[in-house]
């Protein structure tokens, strides 16, 4: 199982960037797909996440802004992240997961700055 992440970058505060998420391999029964971010010297937080059922949640930080989503293709999930704060530069990393057993991504950098 693989997860391919896109769509980091630099962008200025107030702008927007869209991240991608392919998952690919043998994987059935996705429950859970999340977006996750570490900034440099702090832990790493939940940012976004979806279940199975549609069900959305929302870092406080981020809610209003940020909105996760099912890809068009199969085992595809977006975050769509509008009105980008200097705060919310990280390295963004997604995660599914599959009876249980979590899946990571390697990260993409947001980059936050005038």
């Amino acid at each position: 199982v693989q997860l391919q992440a896109s769509g980091g970058g630099l962008v200025q505060p107030g702008g927007s960037l869209r991240l991608s998420c392919v998952v690919s391999g043998n994987i059935l029964s996705v429950t859970e797909m999340a977006w996750y971010r570490q900034a440099p010297g702090k832990q790493r937080e939940l940012v976004a996440i979806m279940t199975s059922g549609g069900t959305t949640d929302y870092a406080d930080s981020v809610k209003g802004r940020f909105t996760i989503s099912r890809g068009n293709v199969r085992n595809t999930v977006n975050l769509e992240m509008n009105n980008l704060k200097p705060e919310d530069t990280a390295v963004y990393r997604c995660n599914v997961v599959s009876f249980g057993i979590g899946y990571w991504g390697q990260g993409t950098l947001v980059t936050v700055s005038s």
